[in-house]
């Protein structure tokens, strides 16, 4: 190991997250929710379509559902916002990330807001929006001269 310096406990720390980050960065600049590097580390998700709804689920270990996470569906857009406390120690370390994390998902088109369902189990968020399969025909338009 001649001339490599030696690595400090803060390097070797930040280095998962560094890794974390550049594995989600291509995902991240390819899709329409552009998700910060801290959002990306502190909630991962997955989405998708099945049986006719679409299904999010999002990694939030620790938290209490009731105080800690809150979800809101906004005009087309699927919000998950959840907050970890620090909870202070006199001696110790700690690896966790505290603070408020949100994401902002965009609902596929004929999703139903207002049968948006949730629930926690083991650490994951599941959230459910029925989704509609009938999509309003194509149809022309005339076009009237004026003037």
């Amino acid at each position: 190991m001649a001339g490599r310096t030696p690595e400090t406990r803060r390097e070797r720390r930040s280095l998962p997250d560094l890794i974390d980050w550049a594995e989600n960065l291509p995902e991240a600049l390819t899709s329409a929710n552009w998700p910060t590097p801290t959002s990306m580390r502190a909630m991962r998700v997955e989405e998708f379509l099945e049986d006719g709804k679409f299904v999010v689920r999002a990694e939030l270990p620790g938290m209490d559902p009731e105080r800690d996470i809150n979800v809101e569906v906004d005009n087309g857009m699927l919000v998950i916002h959840s907050e970890r406390r620090e909870e202070k120690h006199e001696r110790g370390h700690s690896e966790f990330r505290y603070g408020t994390f949100t994401r902002r998902l965009a609902l596929p088109e004929g999703a139903d807001e207002s049968k948006v369902s949730a629930r926690y189990t083991d650490g994951i968020l599941e959230v459910t929006v029925p989704v509609s399969e009938k999509r309003a025909e194509a149809r022309a338009v005339p076009v009237q001269r004026t003037g």
